[in-house]
């Protein structure tokens, strides 16, 4: 592929603001900060009720573990550099969200701000990018203010003695180096990336503007707020869902409005927001969209960069939102439940236990589709609570073939047109030409029926204009009819691919493939009723960063001239129902 071409299609998306600041900051270094005054003055009356810890138990006061990685410091020689490790691992390290761990000792987690601030001057690689000093500024505001009020030690500038509880000493030095950070920030915020990058600088300012007082506290507080009124109707559309169509970032970026809240709410006394109610009502709107897509099992659906253990769990979220907003999930419904998120494009059936999650929408923002797949018309289905039929999930931030993989049409549950890509994803975070929804809706008999049906122009640009229609249909009982109808003119090969969850077995009979759990009690069978050829070979699924599973991938294959179909049928097995 011409890498001119290639660039140039991607480059086109861009806003004009984009392009002039990446040009900017390819040419001018990063801008360092100013001297932090001499003089830090906390703002009174500023609380925050405690939030949730992500991070799953590291066995130790110094062991982090991050994407299924652990590495152990010894207390007085923690690594920052960690050049062994991914570059998304290092930053996990130097996001600091381990502050917020009731399990690790508060001495130790004091260690390590000091030790941080000993051993990451301002240029650091990793410690000093905009993202990861974002995350960084929110959670030793957070954790600052988790310890006592009024315990700021102004005496001290060397290490002196470390807290041993809560009610600790907060030290003079430790604030001097906030404020830097935060000065910096604010002189290096990303208008290239956009997205939740900018939205995490937003949240930063905010937390650093409440935290502090003064003119440059002021200031950080409006820019803060100016980014978050704005990108909250940027970047969460009217569905509720988030505009990066990823449930993973949608989880993040949804706690990160949580987290605002909990800080204004938590502060009334102190302070005055007009805004706080808007907000409020599009997080109430965010929250219920992801009560909406998440599966029987009460988790995420896989799209787009998503894995679990990154963002805390859907049940975390709610019960968070319920502590600091009053937040109530909605009332379960029975009997048959569907639902069209028109302007993210997931498109809900559920049944019970069934369900399936439909992808038929745009990849993402035009301007930063980096966490994009190739997963138009792409579906998850749950039978009986558990997940059969699954997205491939990610592996890694980094340029791998996991990573390729991951990004790819052949990873996901939709078709692959002449072995080529709906979109043209490329790097680890780029995408020149893209799929574009044609339409998609979902519509109802009165015998319990639900049909859903879609297209995208993904493949338009080959020859004959070829374009993917997909319907699945829902018997209001036990099976699920997919056709994936492919027009336009020429000959072509046409795969279906359907991605089995990695505790699945697969028995191929015929043109059936009878599916199993591990311990072999049979779950449902997928039939080929078109005339293609059918058979099963060896994926890969993601759940997790850093974990890779083997799993059956069903293929269908035909080839001839357009139009061409294919359909099969998902019926669960009698005895499950």
């Amino acid at each position: 592929m011409n890498r001119i071409l290639l660039y140039a299609r991607t480059l086109a998306y861009l806003k004009i603001s984009q392009l002039a600041y990446l040009f900017f900051r390819r040419v001018v270094p990063q801008i360092s900060f100013q001297h932090a005054r001499k003089q830090i003055v906390r703002r009174p009356n500023i609380a925050i009720k405690t939030s949730p810890s992500v991070l799953q138990s590291s066995g130790g006061d110094y062991r982090f573990v991050f994407l299924n990685q652990g590495v152990e410091f010894n207390e007085d020689q923690m690594d920052w550099v960690c050049r062994d490790r991914s570059k998304l691992w290092r930053y996990n390290l130097h996001y600091f969200d381990y502050l917020q761990d009731p399990r690790r000792s508060v001495e130790s987690r004091c260690n390590v701000i000091s030790d941080w601030i000993e051993q990451n001057p301002s240029g650091t690689p990793d410690a000093w990018e905009p993202y990861a000093a974002s995350l960084r500024i929110v959670n030793w505001v957070k954790f600052f203010l988790s310890l006592s009020q009024d315990s700021i030690d102004n005496r001290e500038e060397d290490k002196g003695t470390m807290p041993e509880s809560s009610s600790g000493v907060l030290k003079a030095e430790w604030l001097k180096n906030l404020y830097r950070q935060v000065l910096w920030l604010e002189r290096n915020i990303e208008y290239h990336f956009l997205a939740n990058h900018y939205l995490k600088n937003g949240v930063a300012l905010f937390f650093a503007g409440m935290f502090f007082e003064g003119r440059d506290a002021d200031r950080w507080l409006q820019k803060g707020l100016k980014i978050l009124r704005e990108e909250i109707d940027e970047q969460f559309l009217a569905d509720g869902g988030h505009f990066e169509r990823s449930p993973m970032y949608h989880s993040i970026s949804v706690m990160d409005y949580v987290d605002v809240l909990n800080l204004m709410m938590s502060s009334r006394q102190a302070m005055v927001f007009p805004e706080m109610d808007h907000v409020r009502e599009k997080t109430v709107q965010a929250l219920n969209f992801l009560h909406d897509i998440c599966l029987p099992d009460g988790d995420i659906p896989l799209y787009n960069d998503s894995a679990f253990k990154i963002a805390l769990s859907p049940s975390r979220i709610f019960e968070y939102a319920r502590e600091v907003m009053g937040y109530h999930v909605p009332a379960p419904t029975a009997g048959l439940f569907s639902c069209a998120k028109r302007e993210s494009g997931y498109y809900v059936i559920r049944k019970g236990s069934d369900m399936v999650v439909i992808d038929c929408g745009p990849i993402g923002p035009a301007y930063n589709p980096a966490h994009a797949h190739c997963d138009t018309l792409s579906y998850e289905l749950s039978l009986n609570g558990r997940r059969i039929i699954v997205d491939s999930g990610v592996f890694d931030y980094e340029p791998s073939p996991q990573r390729a993989y991951a990004r790819s049409t052949k990873a996901h549950n939709t078709v692959v047109v002449d072995g080529q890509e709906q979109s043209e994803v490329w790097g680890v975070f780029r995408v020149a030409r893209r799929a574009n929804p044609l339409f998609a809706h979902l519509t109802h008999s009165g015998d319990g029926h639900v049909k859903f049906k879609g297209a995208h122009n993904g493949y338009a640009r080959l020859p004959g204009k070829v374009i993917h229609q997909r319907s699945i249909e829902f018997d209001g009982s036990s099976s699920w009819k997919v056709t994936d109808e492919v027009q336009g003119g020429g000959t072509h090969q046409i795969d279906s691919y359907v991605h089995l969850h990695s505790e699945c077995q697969a028995t191929q009979m015929g043109q059936t493939v009878r599916i199993s759990d591990k311990d072999g009690i049979a779950l449902l069978c997928i039939e080929n009723l078109g005339s293609g050829d059918m058979k099963v070979e060896q994926g890969w699924f993601f759940p997790e960063f850093g974990v890779a599973c083997n799993q059956s991938v069903i293929v269908l294959t035909r080839t001839g001239p357009l139009p061409l179909s294919l359909t099969y049928r998902i019926t669960k097995n009698s005895e499950s129902i």
